[in-house]
């Protein structure tokens, strides 16, 4: 039936709709539950045209890792994440960024150049909530991927800690202007 199809589509629309047909199959087939196969399946997939699905791949490999945990994970992400840049389908920049949301204890949420005072205390609320965002990333990352309770404490200490900063700075701040 599905060929049938793709003959009629072709005879009237091109060849374009079959091969689109098969495309987003191919994409969206089901990934091997195997962390190594499965990243070596995406790698695949993405130097094959469907290098818009790598957010989604990125949650599914999260997920495989989630029923594999294993120290090792964080090696293989960052092996990958290198692949996908090298592939041209995310920045140097978005690999550092996803590994350090998910594999690092510091923060990517709290990072930049400016004032506290005047940047960052209006909008507080929102940094931490940023912040308490990441920390559950850190938690698939860290903790349930690659079996680093140590690291995920630790972040979960650092985020306790930027929270008390930041309310002592803000209210410091605050004291000052007036």
């Amino acid at each position: 039936m599905t060929r049938y199809v793709c003959i009629l589509l072709a005879a009237t629309l091109g060849l374009g709709a079959c091969a689109t047909q098969q495309n987003t199959a191919h994409c969206s087939a089901p990934l091997n539950r195997d962390l190594d196969t499965a990243m070596m399946e995406v790698e695949q997939r993405l130097a094959s045209g469907c290098e818009y699905h790598f957010d989604r791949y990125f949650q599914q490999l999260l997920s495989t890792a989630e029923d594999n945990p294993d120290a090792e994970n964080k090696s293989r992400f960052s092996d990958h994440l290198l692949r996908a840049n090298e592939m041209g389908v995310i920045s140097q920049r978005q690999a550092k960024e996803l590994y350090n949301r998910y594999f690092n204890v510091k923060f990517v949420s709290l990072t930049g150049d400016y004032n506290t005072c005047a940047q960052t205390c209006p909008v507080r609320s929102e940094v931490m909530n940023n912040m308490q965002n990441e920390l559950r990333d850190k938690q698939v990352g860290l903790l349930k991927a690659s079996a680093d309770k140590t690291g995920y404490y630790r972040a979960d200490h650092l985020l306790k800690e930027a929270q008390l900063v930041l309310e002592a700075t803000c209210r410091a701040c605050n004291a000052g202007a007036q």
